[in-house]
């Protein structure tokens, strides 16, 4: 059965080690690990109902050489990317892209959520919009405090496994 809560994810640090990644020259990852946990995690959400939308700073083809190498391409129901875009988080230009390619609107902000690893991108752009943001703090090399309360996350989780029984609950909330 279809879930009313809508993910948004960020891909490195939440998805990707970014510790791992394997760039070509121009720049592109063309290989990287994931994070322990993180397929699990994506294919219970997917079996479980949810809709999920990667919103993500970088090249599309990046995201697509690691996203396809783990067979996870295909769970996204969109991918907004700031290359095509044109803009990076927390620019409201790139959540925004993934509520209109999910054919949602500015009504349906209170039951997004947004997962990512950088207070200052993730957390800020979805608080400036009103959607609710799930700190993962998995990795050692960002921030883990926030700079101002525009950066405070909503929740906070260690690592990606810990998210399926949150956003279960906050999608029984909705209900």
């Amino acid at each position: 059965m279809e879930k009313r809560l809508i993910v948004f994810f960020d891909s490195g640090d939440t998805i990707v080690d970014e510790s791992t990644e394997v760039r070509d020259e121009e720049g592109i990852v063309i290989s990287a690990d994931l994070i322990p946990g993180a397929d699990v995690m994506l294919k219970t959400l997917i079996e479980k109902g949810y809709t999920l939308a990667l919103v993500a700073d970088g090249d599309a083809q990046s995201f697509k050489n690691v996203f396809k190498q783990h067979e996870l391409y295909d769970y996204f129901t969109a991918m907004i990317y700031s290359e095509t875009i044109k803009a990076s988080k927390p620019s409201p230009r790139m959540f925004k892209a993934a509520v209109g390619a999910l054919d949602l609107s500015e009504a349906d902000y209170p039951r997004i959520v947004m997962i990512g690893n950088n207070l200052s991108r993730d957390m800020k752009g979805a608080n400036a919009l009103g959607i609710t943001s799930i700190f993962q703090s998995w990795t050692p090399r960002y921030p883990h405090t926030p700079a101002d309360e525009s950066e405070r996350p909503t929740y906070t989780v260690k690592e990606p496994l810990e998210l399926i029984e949150l956003l279960d609950r906050l999608n029984a909330e909705l209900a």
